[in-house]
């Protein structure tokens, strides 16, 4: 006689949709960059860091230019995406929204001299085109992830073996 029991993952609903998940993912890595700005070592010349502009000699890994200002709006950032991560509709309009404010951002990087007082956030070079990947990225993210769950995308990740019933 076998001990049969049924899987439970069978009966599980998928509790977010893929562009809940990539919202929600965006959101985390942004808090990381966040946080990580805020850690000596990680960011080299951290006791050069200022609250804000270009007066900012801190790097987030000795190559992003950060201040205050720019680690706390990565951490807002990442706030804003875990929290819009939790409706399909609100975290597609977190990646598209958010990408097209890092191509904005990108194009005041690329106009705005380095050493400018309009230089309020910091941005150097690497950080300008890191914000040209990440808005089109994020767009790219938004426009083809799915709002829903499909019937065989679920079963595929609650039920990946045939039958359901594990013994």
């Amino acid at each position: 006689m076998s001990n049969t029991r049924t899987s439970t993952s069978s009966r599980l609903s998928v509790s977010r949709s893929p562009v809940s998940l990539t919202a929600m993912v965006v959101g985390v890595a942004f808090i990381l960059v966040g946080i990580m700005g805020f850690i000596p070592g990680i960011t080299t010349d951290y006791g050069s860091m200022a609250g804000a502009g270009h007066e900012s000699m801190a790097m987030l890994l000795g190559i992003f230019q950060v201040s205050v200002l720019h680690n706390v709006l990565h951490l807002g950032l990442g706030v804003l995406g875990v929290l819009m991560a939790r409706r399909p509709a609100a975290a597609r309009t977190y990646l598209l929204v958010g990408g097209a404010a890092y191509l904005v951002l990108w194009v005041y990087g690329l106009v705005t001299s380095d050493t400018s007082t309009a230089n309020f956030v910091p941005l150097n070079s690497a950080d300008d085109w890191l914000h040209l990947v990440l808005g089109l990225g994020m767009i790219l993210l938004g426009l083809v992830m799915p709002r829903r769950t499909t019937h065989a995308t679920a079963q595929g990740i609650h039920n990946p073996t045939a039958g359901g019933d594990m013994q």
